[in-house]
């Protein structure tokens, strides 16, 4: 009788923790720079017709003027940082990992491959950019923003 008492305690306990665990990485995170480790914005990933998209949403420390995507090319040169939607088109890879679409770093203009990949239950978001194949890129962990 026993085991089966913390059998089913043990399994209520995982079911509790996985639903928990957000499924998904929209909602709002800190975004951490890959070469200084010093927080630079806010990005809100929105789901979107079964695909994500993040948008900037706040900028940490920014100049005293508004900064603008300068090296842009397209529709988003010249715009304003603040409200840029700099991924999209990312949708499930169907292993835990969302692709398939672009990111944009405002810094240089430059679009890469996007993948990402949820942590810590969710509360990290590593973001890897990439040109060709994942192996040439950059990797950035995003912290949840409750």
């Amino acid at each position: 009788m026993m085991p089966k008492i913390l059998l089913g305690a043990l399994f209520v306990g995982l079911l509790a923790s996985a639903s928990a665990q957000p499924a998904t990485p929209a909602g709002t995170w800190k975004t951490i720079s890959d070469r200084t480790g010093k927080p630079t914005s806010y990005v809100r990933i929105d789901e979107v017709d079964g695909r994500f998209e993040g948008t900037v949403v706040k900028l940490i420390d920014p100049p005293t003027t508004a900064p603008v995507c300068k090296l842009c090319s397209g529709a988003r040169k010249g715009r304003p940082v603040l409200g840029l939607t700099i991924m999209r088109d990312v949708r499930a890879q169907g292993d835990g990992t969302w692709g398939g679409g672009e990111i944009l770093d405002p810094n240089n203009g430059k679009t890469y491959h996007v993948r990402l990949t949820l942590r810590d239950g969710g509360q990290r978001l590593q973001v890897r950019g990439y040109v060709g194949i994942p192996l040439l890129g950059r990797t950035q962990t995003w912290v949840r923003v409750p």
